[in-house]
């Protein structure tokens, strides 16, 4: 007999009640501490006192309002991304699924109206942009679209790291380059700074459109507001989402002018996007994350974060082969199944994220502190002698 929740999730036999910082609590007063933050979501921990403060004041006022009005709290956001970053203009969404649609919506409306037929995306081996029809059908991952046929046409997959098939996938009819600056679910694979610098030489050449898909490794993850800027360049469309709502359900896409010159009255809508509560919340994160002093504090969190996960990979190669990623984005690359490295966290009462490529997250809340940093990689050191202990 089906469950009354749909059984798409193999979902852990823990439940937790309530939250503060890095920690969460079952009902039995069990804490754990929490390296996952719900999948990069929990950007400022659990109960954050700001954010719980900003959306109490804006749930005692107003919720929900429809865009067919003007929206204060809306508009102040939509102001701070532009302030902040490259874009021009800002659409928000739900969720970072819905800012896929939207991106890959806003960048063949961009070609249809300059009269051209440029309609193919070219998309990477590993990517994971969401669960809706475009973003399984522009992931292309076996895994995620078996039995969901017929796909969505139109998207042109490259492997990894492929320079030479990149450049062949892309013709008179490519519309845009759609990445992750750092793959998440991909296994935690930053993309170098040179490549990205490639791509966008490339977009420019050939006049396609350089999209980034930031929902995972932005909003301070890396230690920058947003990961290509360590590159030092510049997207035309970006989406965001998880770490902007600091754990509300909301995300954005952001564009400059020029690529987002499609997109007219009546192109595209969203009955919940944008509300009042969900922006309230979404300009307290950015008002604290974009504080340099903030992202300051995020790179010096990750390398002592880093410093200790290197000498955990030295004290237990049999389990662990090597750190990777940026920031506070970062994956142990496994030598195991990383699995059985989270459910030998658990027992440690430690959160941990398991991704591709045999790799387990780290995606802590960006404020943790070293403490709690401390505290995770001697509960993952357990964990790693308990799978140790097992095999003996």
């Amino acid at each position: 007999m089906i469950a009354s929740i749909l059984p798409t999730y193999n979902r852990a036999p823990l439940a937790f009640v309530k939250g503060a910082g890095s920690w969460l609590e079952t009902a039995d007063g069990s804490r754990y501490l929490d390296m996952g933050a719900g999948i990069a979501v929990n950007a400022l921990g659990h109960a954050n006192p700001e954010l719980t403060a900003a959306l109490t004041e804006q749930a005692g006022k107003l919720w929900h309002v429809s865009n067919l009005y003007q929206i204060p709290e809306q508009q102040k956001l939509a102001d701070l991304l532009v302030e902040h970053t490259f874009a021009d203009t800002v659409f928000f969404t739900n969720s970072g699924t819905e800012a896929c649609e939207l991106a890959v919506k806003m960048a063949r409306k961009y070609w249809y109206d300059k009269g051209e037929d440029r309609t193919e995306i070219v998309t990477f081996e590993g990517a994971f942009h969401g669960r809706s029809s475009a973003a399984i059908a522009a992931a292309g991952s076996e895994k995620m679209v078996k039995g969901f046929g017929p796909l969505l046409p139109g998207f042109t997959h490259v492997k990894w790291a492929d320079h030479e098939g990149l450049r062949a996938a892309v013709t008179d009819k490519t519309a845009a380059i759609l990445i992750e600056p750092v793959q998440g679910e991909g296994g935690i694979r930053p993309v170098p700074d040179q490549c990205l610098k490639g791509l966008r030489d490339l977009c420019d050449e050939t006049g396609a459109l350089l999209i980034f898909d930031e929902v995972q490794c932005g909003v301070g993850r890396t230690g920058k507001l947003f990961a290509h800027e360590w590159a030092g360049i510049t997207p035309d469309i970006m989406m965001v989402a998880k770490g902007i709502g600091g754990g509300f359900p909301i995300g954005a896409v952001l564009a400059t002018e020029d690529a987002a010159s499609g997109m007219v009255a009546g192109t595209h809508g969203s009955t919940y996007g944008g509300n009042p509560l969900g922006c309230a919340v979404g300009a307290k994160v950015m008002e604290i994350v974009a504080d340099p002093a903030f992202l300051e504090a995020v790179n010096a969190k990750a390398g002592f974060l880093r410093q200790k996960l290197e000498g955990l990979v030295a004290a237990h190669p049999d389990v662990f082969e090597s750190v990777r990623g940026q920031g506070l984005m970062l994956g142990l690359k496994c030598k195991i199944a990383p699995a059985d490295v989270v459910k030998a966290a658990y027992a440690q009462n430690l959160l941990t994220v398991p991704a591709a490529d045999n790799v387990l997250r780290l995606l802590p809340a960006l404020n943790i502190s070293e403490a709690d940093m401390a505290e995770a990689v001697t509960r993952l050191d357990a964990a790693a002698t308990q799978l140790e202990n097992a095999k003996a």
